[in-house]
């Protein structure tokens, strides 16, 4: 009877475990299918390098370079935001908080990072906009500056509490050695528990990364909107979701703008897919470094 319930077990996870990657393959066959077709019309090297998104113009312009740059420059941004500040509550709650410190503070990490994030993007809109609008004498305070701020406010949470995690992880005893040989606490942080956590607190900040790159209501929302090269940090600009999610409604279905929107769906999905890659290289290059790989 045990053996019956294990295999049906067995059977119901490995229906999900193919379920999922039966989806994963679904979703990579449409956004090929409907992506492909505009560059019949477009070639690949002018789709990613030209200057100019005017998808409605006759004759239309498809090029989504200010579009990959703005993405480019709005997750790294957020990146020098959420990064020092992700790593750094991470280390206070789980080395130098007390007990009841780290009871208050991790729930509401965790918390945070629940939060959906259209709720950032208005105290972004309503909130952090015009406060930078005042501050610097701007015409506009939705711009570059404030969609990275507010991204990397909205990734925080998610890496503070995956690094916090990786950090629970690592053994007390490499804590009590490195005390033992006389190390002080800031030597025993930087050059035991960081690197033993390398390997999680690494992977939290791409799974950053592909949060920030991969946002869409909350640039949607900040960013601006305008389809240009930015100047400066205080330019408006619109990344490659922003542009998906709100042209997606007015492009004819079959047309060269829907292709051309479903192409750029495609360049986001792989820029992911290079994200998680790099994650688990760099997961198991720290696994080896430790000698835990298998």
């Amino acid at each position: 009877m045990v053996k019956i319930k294990e295999k049906i077990y067995q059977w119901i996870f490995g229906v999900l475990a193919f379920a999922s990657l039966f989806f994963l393959v679904g979703i990579m066959i449409v956004l090929f299918r409907e992506a492909l077709p505009i560059f019949k019309k477009v070639s690949l090297i002018h789709f990613l390098g030209g200057q100019y998104w005017y998808p409605t113009y006759d004759p239309p312009e498809f090029g989504i370079f200010p579009l990959i740059l703005a993405s480019f420059w709005v997750c790294l941004g957020a990146m020098a935001v959420c990064v020092p500040l992700g790593v750094g509550s991470a280390l206070y709650i789980n080395e130098l908080a007390s007990v009841r410190q780290k009871a208050i503070l991790k729930p509401a990490i965790e918390i945070l990072a629940g939060v959906p994030s259209i709720v950032y993007g208005f105290f972004g809109m309503a909130v952090m906009a015009p406060l930078l609008q005042n501050l610097f004498h701007l015409s506009i305070g939705l711009c570059l500056f404030s969609a990275s701020l507010t991204l990397g406010i909205m990734a925080t949470p998610t890496v503070c509490s995956i690094a916090e995690d990786a950090l629970s992880y690592v053994p007390n005893t490499f804590r009590e050695a490195s005390f033992a040989v006389g190390a002080s606490r800031w030597q025993t942080l930087t050059r035991v528990i960081i690197p033993a956590a390398g390997s999680g607190i690494s992977t939290a900040i791409i799974l950053g990364m592909s949060r920030a790159i991969g946002e869409t209501m909350t640039v949607l929302m900040v960013a601006g909107g305008a389809a240009v090269i930015p100047k400066s940090l205080f330019d408006p600009v619109r990344p490659m979701t922003s542009a998906i999610a709100a042209e997606m409604g007015e492009a004819p279905m079959g047309s060269d703008h829907y292709h051309a929107l479903f192409a750029i769906a495609l360049i986001l999905f792989l820029i992911t897919f290079v994200f998680n890659i790099i994650a688990e290289i760099i997961s198991r290059r720290f696994r080896v470094k430790l000698g835990l790989a298998g």
